[in-house]
């Protein structure tokens, strides 16, 4: 048995993820999304937990989206996923715990989706963030293209999803993505700092107000419905494509896609 795809330590009152996947700078599979879903069930259940911090092992990507190789070679397998869970076992999975994503490096695709999923971001100065899905032929699927939309600016959204682009950690900041940014090494120490601090408040106050921010009701948010429609019809057209087999396939072979636009 190798290592788990996450690992999860409690700290106080604080839960700790680590996607734990560093050889493949933590891309998501079916292992980590298993992982990762089964941590926030916990964690949510757990009236004892009042934060969830989420991280990447290593110390040179947080998350680098999917494992487009496992896709390339059909072995992304749903068996076992719940269907709260969504993408990286969080995306559709809106906790009433409140969740920092500590990012330690880029957050490209996948990794940008999770951040966005999440309540607050502190990243390293060295982070990146992105969906270069465009770049794949296929399209932020996770809820990357409607809440980007919906957390930023309208042109600075629409120049990330269309270029396919990455942003530093301070373009980021700026731009309201993120909330901090912090030296590598002071990552997890400063989110869970803030964790700390949100520790500190009335667990049901700070619950309530999250579920009230955020929408949440009976474990799912019913403003996004509409968004997750049209991904799902987008996606599924976008998925039968030659472009979309031709993306992953690239990808592997480490060379310049040929589009044909259909």
């Amino acid at each position: 048995m190798g290592e788990p795809a996450a690992l999860v330590e409690r700290r106080d009152h604080i839960v700790l993820i680590t996607l734990n996947r560093p050889e493949v700078r933590n891309a998501v599979n079916a292992d980590l999304t298993r992982a990762v879903g089964e941590a926030l069930d916990e964690a949510d259940a757990d009236a004892s937990v009042r934060a969830v911090v989420l991280t990447g092992a290593g110390d040179k990507a947080f998350c680098a989206g999917a494992d487009l190789k496992e896709v390339a070679r059909g072995e992304f397998s749903t068996e076992g996923i719940k269907p709260h869970w969504g993408f990286a076992g969080c995306v559709t999975h809106p906790i009433a715990k409140p969740v920092i994503a500590a990012v330690n490096g880029f957050a490209l695709g996948g990794g940008t989706e999770i951040a966005l999923w999440a309540d607050l971001v502190v990243a390293a100065e060295t982070a990146a963030f992105g969906l270069p899905e465009v770049k794949r032929g296929i399209i932020a699927g996770a809820g990357g293209a409607f809440r980007l939309a919906a957390q930023l600016p309208a042109k600075a959204a629409m120049e990330i999803l269309l270029t396919g682009e990455p942003v530093s950690a301070a373009d980021a900041l700026r731009l309201g993505l993120i909330n901090r940014v912090v030296p590598p090494d002071q990552v997890v120490p400063a989110a869970l700092a803030l964790a700390e601090t949100i520790c500190a408040n009335a667990p049901l106050s700070v619950q309530a107000s999250k579920r009230i921010a955020r929408g949440i009701s009976d474990g799912s948010i019913p403003s996004e419905r509409a968004g997750w429609e049209r991904t799902a019809a987008e996606g599924a057209a976008i998925m039968r494509s030659a472009d979309a087999k031709e993306g992953p396939r690239a990808f592997a072979e480490k060379r310049a896609p040929v589009w044909e636009g259909r």
